[in-house]
């Protein structure tokens, strides 16, 4: 018997469902339920096969325990190894490499700092900060949101350079990016389920949250080129990042689709907020992954730090900006397209590891 934890905070419904699915897909044979932590010995053999991790980026306890069942082989969807590492504006300077187009970003300076950091500390940075210039590089209005942050917490637009450094003096220690407000035609939020699985979701952030109206079903919202660009936009960003699950949000202004936020491994599923439709499919996504993760041979461990942070990219030819072809994208309502038989997967699987070389 093979067994999953899912480890979760405040949300409800998402989790339930992923339990409820995989238990009766399982069959016995494969058995989800929450976790349940106390002291973690360092030696310790890891309780579960798979965790899938919903919450453990804003508790440490749970970041190291995570890590340390990775150590002995346990599977973490999302990789704690990675996510730990990351940070969006490294996103924001990686996505142009990688063909895709993200407004004009500026890393800032802390406003505050712990005790124990004095002037001395601070010689390298400049003092004071060219404000003027930063704000004619970016433009405004402009976003001023934390580098590493989520949820839309911290995050404040700004139309005036008063206005800027008004709010930047109430930033604290989080450090913060100023960001082009890319006054959008259209929105949308995508999710991305193991690399390779893409449901383009029509979404208003302007829309206040479990107010029914940010999700919207739209099987038109995009034209077919449009959709298609998005979709390889999406599986590129989250192959080169690493993420088995993860939602990419695109602000498009004049035809070019501008990725605005791709740091989102504990994506937003709650059946309040997502819409029936989106639940389901997340959920039934998730739980194919889980299956396919659980079917897939490990291979020896390499006690690396670049073994666990970089394991090989599920979807190889996703590394660089060309489309990669064979994957599944959907949009609102459209109808479930089958998946190859699993010899087709692995011989086009195979196939491309001997291309790469």
């Amino acid at each position: 018997m093979k067994k999953v934890g899912i480890l979760v905070g405040r949300e409800k419904t998402f989790p339930e469902a992923l339990i409820r699915n995989i238990n009766e897909r399982g069959k016995g044979s494969v058995v989800a339920e929450y976790l349940t932590l106390g002291g973690v010995r360092h030696d310790a053999p890891p309780p579960y096969d798979l965790v899938i991790d919903r919450i453990s980026h804003e508790v440490p306890f749970y970041r190291a325990t995570l890590k340390r069942m990775a150590l002995e082989g346990c599977v973490i969807i999302n990789n704690p190894f990675w996510w730990s590492a990351d940070d969006k504006f490294f996103n924001y300077s990686l996505a142009p490499k990688l063909g895709v187009a993200v407004p004009k970003t500026v890393l800032l300076p802390q406003k505050a700092y712990i005790k124990g950091i004095v002037s001395e500390s601070l010689r390298n940075l400049e003092f004071p900060l060219n404000w003027q210039e930063i704000v004619d590089y970016v433009g405004l209005p402009a976003f001023l949101k934390p580098f590493d942050g989520g949820g839309w917490k911290n995050v404040s637009k700004v139309h005036s350079l008063a206005e800027l450094i008004s709010e930047y003096d109430q930033t604290g220690t989080l450090c913060m990016t100023l960001q082009e407000s890319i006054e959008f035609d259209q929105f949308v939020r995508c999710y991305c389920v193991g690399q390779e699985e893409v449901m383009i979701m029509p979404y208003d952030p302007r829309k206040t949250y479990l107010s029914g109206e940010q999700y919207i079903n739209d099987p038109n919202y995009l034209t077919p080129e449009m959709s298609q660009r998005i979709k390889k936009d999406v599986q590129i960003l989250c192959t080169a990042l690493g993420y088995d699950l993860n939602t990419v949000e695109f602000a498009i202004k004049d035809d070019v689709p501008y990725a605005i936020d791709f740091m989102n491994p504990a994506p937003d599923a709650e059946l309040q907020s997502v819409g029936e439709f989106y639940h389901n499919w997340i959920t039934n996504a998730v739980t194919d992954l889980v299956f396919r993760r659980l079917g897939e041979n490990k291979g020896q461990p390499r006690y690396r730090w670049d073994a666990f942070l970089s394991p090989e990219p599920v979807r190889i030819e996703a590394l660089g900006p060309a489309a990669a072809p064979g994957a599944r994208t959907e949009v609102p309502q459209a109808p479930t397209q089958k998946k190859r038989p699993a010899k087709a997967r692995t011989a086009a699987k195979n196939e491309a590891k001997e291309a790469a070389g």
